[in-house]
């Protein structure tokens, strides 16, 4: 009885302390980049940017530590199922869809698209744009938006929004749908290129309620601690500090 009760406490102390390594261990966190100004790199390699500040500040709340893994958009849902990372902070839009497949948190900011053409070309948005060239993100919410509003367009697919802003310099799109902070950043510092009609943040069953980091389903205690930090950042107003260092206002 005695060795049976040194056993049974042998394995209770081991599950214990199994417990406490998966608490210390860091949190990975998948990302797409570039997707300024919400995730980029420095010369030196170091990702940051608006929503990695904001996932960092969250996660100092959390105690604890995070690194920040990189994937294409494209894989990411699918790695993040496969335990690559823990949860995804990439800019992803909350939607019907993908809830199938993740757990998502509350909603902590809302991103509006922005069409972008040649400053010298102006376009109606409201007609069906047939035979433009249009560049979008690929298994982005801009993707979808113009695959079900401008059948007759020629949208052009691009693993990541680098390669759409670097064609739309390059004179090989007529117009590019995509995050408006991104635009301002990358092609509106440009006197060729312009806005075209006005930013876009629906419908809801495309865009849904806004930005939300993704886990898996079974995840919830995680995300609810995420929750909880992400409301202490927004109460006691570190959110809107690292919202006014990256935008504009």
């Amino acid at each position: 009885m005695r060795i049976h009760t040194l056993s049974t406490l042998l394995l209770a102390a081991i599950l214990l302390g199994g417990v406490a390594n998966a608490k210390e261990r860091p949190l990975r966190i998948g990302v797409d980049v570039p997707y300024e100004p919400y995730q980029y790199k420095l010369p030196d390699g170091t990702i940051t940017g608006f929503e990695v500040e904001l996932v960092n500040a969250a996660c100092e709340r959390m105690q604890r530590e995070c690194v920040w893994v990189e994937q294409a958009w494209d894989g990411i849902i699918p790695a993040l199922q496969v335990r690559n990372f823990d949860l995804i902070a990439s800019a992803m839009n909350i939607t019907e869809e993908r809830s199938y497949q993740v757990l998502f948190s509350d909603p902590y900011y809302q991103v509006p698209s922005v069409w972008v053409g040649k400053a010298d070309a102006e376009h109606d948005m409201n007609g069906p744009l047939e035979g433009m060239a249009i560049g979008v993100q690929q298994g982005t919410i801009q993707d979808e938006y113009v695959t079900q509003f401008y059948p007759g367009a020629e949208i052009r697919r691009y693993a990541d929004s680098g390669s759409v802003v670097a064609d739309m310099h390059a004179g090989r799109l007529d117009l590019v749908f995509t995050a408006f902070p991104l635009a301002q950043r990358t092609m509106f510092n440009d006197d060729r290129f312009t806005r075209q009609g006005e930013l876009v943040t629906g419908p809801e069953s495309i865009y849904g309620p806004g930005i939300g980091a993704a886990f898996r389903q079974r995840d919830e205690a995680l995300a609810e601690a995420f929750n909880e930090a992400m409301a202490e950042l927004k109460a006691d107003g570190t959110f809107d500090v690292i919202f006014e260092i990256h935008f504009d206002n």
